[in-house]
């Protein structure tokens, strides 16, 4: 493949294959596919999720959310706090544009969204975020939620949807209790819940267990990665994305050097060795990454790279990775078929 490197490859028969998948598991158990496009950020890709049958997307930042809408995507919700007074406007700007829903943790959250739509005519969708165990955002008890709802149902701009939550990995039961009781208590007291948002992909083959929820927000799936690989969600050879690198040194006998470093390669650690896997070379770990160097320990290598040598690694965290490039090569094999922008990406805020 005559790329410089590093460089992203993607292969499009894996993606379709992914998708396709899961859109049949979501189908079959009656539930709603909302993606979350932060793993591809490619207007591109968010278009075919949504042709296959997903409802609409999940973006993490108002300035993704911009650039999908931007790419023809008319269905949106944001799973995050959103503060701050030009955020809040540029919210109110998509919303004339698209269908918005977002989360909301805390009242001084839903107080912003109140001062900031104010239209009966076209509330703004809020669901709220549970904390259900990952210990990240969220209400803590299902009184707290239904404090919240009321507080929402409240203002005439804005409009109780839910409940939404990112659930810790393997606690599908408990997720289905704390859901369960929560919309019970909402519906006790008059206040009906639409939708319940459960996210992850982790667990999404498992997902239909939560019964309480209507929809799904998985993201990494698309593409997968060794993390989602060591927690039982496919196998290596279900990794669509890899990042292409060259052998740029062979200091030792059993060390190479590649040009990949942190700048290429997400940091996060899995539950398996090293910063990736390198398809080439499976017995190679990549213990080390500096800014613009892979340091590759090759001792369990039988057949070791060359200087000059290029090599495919699938990342730990491809999420992350999405993040650190320009542009992305979507291919047949070894024939690239398209170089895209991905269009979202460093859109933080």
């Amino acid at each position: 493949m005559d790329l410089e490197t590093p460089a992203v490859v993607i292969d499009r028969t894996k993606v379709d294959a992914n998708l396709a998948r899961a859109q049949a598991y979501a189908d079959a158990n009656g539930l709603k596919l909302r993606p979350h496009i932060k793993t591809h950020k490619l207007p591109t890709f968010a278009r075919l999720q949504c042709e296959l049958g997903a409802i609409g997307i999940t973006c993490q930042k108002v300035g993704e959310a911009e650039v999908m809408a931007d790419g023809g995507i008319t269905d949106i919700f944001i799973p995050y706090n959103i503060l701050g007074e030009g955020k809040l406007e540029r919210l109110a700007a998509l919303h004339q544009r698209v269908n918005m829903s977002v989360s909301a943790d805390s009242a001084v959250t839903v107080a912003g969204y109140a001062d900031h739509f104010t239209d009966p005519a076209r509330p703004l969708p809020v669901l709220i975020e549970c904390d259900i165990g990952a210990g990240r955002c969220g209400v803590q008890s299902a009184d707290e939620a239904l404090a919240l709802a009321r507080q929402i149902e409240a203002a005439p701009g804005l409009r109780f949807e839910g409940l939404m939550t990112y659930p810790p990995r393997g606690a599908l039961e408990a997720v289905e209790r704390w859901l369960e009781d929560a919309v019970t208590l909402l519906e006790k007291n008059g206040i009906a819940v639409n939708t319940v948002s459960n996210g992850g992909s982790p667990d999404f083959y498992a997902a239909a267990t939560v019964k309480s929820a209507t929809e799904h927000r998985p993201g990494t799936y698309i593409y997968s990665d060794r993390m989602q690989v060591a927690f039982g969600h496919g196998t290596l050879e279900d990794c669509a994305l890899t990042v292409l690198a060259t052998v740029v040194s062979r200091p030792t006998q059993n060390r190479a050097v590649l040009d990949t470093g942190s700048k290429a390669l997400a940091a996060d650690m899995a539950p398996v060795p090293g910063h990736g896997h390198i398809v080439e070379y499976p017995d190679a770990v990549i213990t080390t990454l500096n800014e613009e160097h892979g340091i590759v320990d090759l001792s369990a290598c039988a057949i070791k790279p060359e200087i000059g040598e290029k090599v495919r690694i699938i990342p730990n965290h491809v999420c992350v990775v999405s993040n650190l490039f320009d542009v992305v090569n979507l291919t047949d094999g070894e024939i690239v078929l398209e170089t895209v922008p991905v269009a979202a990406r460093g859109k933080l805020a």
